[in-house]
């Protein structure tokens, strides 16, 4: 800035030197004139610079990025917030799906290939804009009590085979209920595997040495409670 407005006094000196008569005073208006051009020079405002105006733009546009949820381990993914509501799907580790809403206190609603579910926040990682998503309301009880509770099947409500410290186990039972969402089993008071509504039937193999046992229950369960059967225990010789 300091250049132009020398460059400005040495023009104007130059105008007014090759203006003045050569034996009388300077002419009064090329002397005006100079110093105009040196106040303009002076009062010249900076051109703004094109690369601060963009990093202005870029700070002052909020960024935005997809709410997506992803599990640590398969993760069951429910009608509603509870395990009484019936399952959709089951969530993979290697999956991340899109959220949708969210239902105080700790369940995303989420989008799938199977359809919209919820999941617990218990067992999910959120990224993204999730704080951007809405707060939706549970879906409404459905009208009805707790399901009656399952038998196992007489004869042959539970088989099993020992060998090499494992055991492959059969469990059968009689759906005594109308309105169940599903089937749990229970393996030692745990979840072992969640059945659809009006199974009658569970098979899996365990390690299980000798003299060990393991005892099972079916469970039935809906959005309203559950009821569960007597106890089946298994023991290898």
């Amino acid at each position: 800035m300091k250049r132009i407005v020398m460059h400005a006094v040495i023009t104007a000196m130059l105008i007014t030197s090759c203006n003045m008569p050569n034996a009388g005073a300077p002419d009064p208006h090329v002397a005006t004139a100079a110093a105009l051009t040196v106040e303009a020079a002076l009062n010249a405002t900076p051109l703004a610079s094109p690369t601060a105006n963009t990093q202005a733009n870029t700070e002052a546009t909020p960024t935005y990025s997809q709410p997506l949820v992803s599990v640590g381990d398969v993760t069951n993914c429910r009608t509603g917030p509870g395990v009484n509501y019936q399952r959709v799907t089951q969530i993979l580790p290697s999956t991340s799906v899109e959220i949708i809403g969210f239902f105080p206190p700790n369940y995303w609603i989420v989008s799938t290939d199977a359809g919209e579910c919820w999941v617990s926040g218990e067992f999910a990682t959120p990224s993204g804009s999730f704080a951007a998503v809405p707060t939706v309301t549970a879906p409404p009880t459905p009208i009805g009590g707790d399901p009656d509770a399952p038998a196992f099947a007489k004869g042959n409500g539970w088989s099993y085979i020992c060998y090499a410290g494992k055991a492959d186990i059969t469990l059968n039972w009689v759906d005594k209920s109308e309105n169940e969402t599903g089937y749990r089993v229970l393996r030692n008071g745990e979840i072992a595997a969640e059945l659809p509504a009006n199974s009658t039937t569970y098979f899996e193999t365990i390690n299980l040495l000798s003299g060990q046992s393991v005892s099972y229950q079916i469970q039935s369960f809906n959005a309203i409670g559950q009821a569960t059967s007597s106890t089946a225990t298994i023991s290898c010789p």
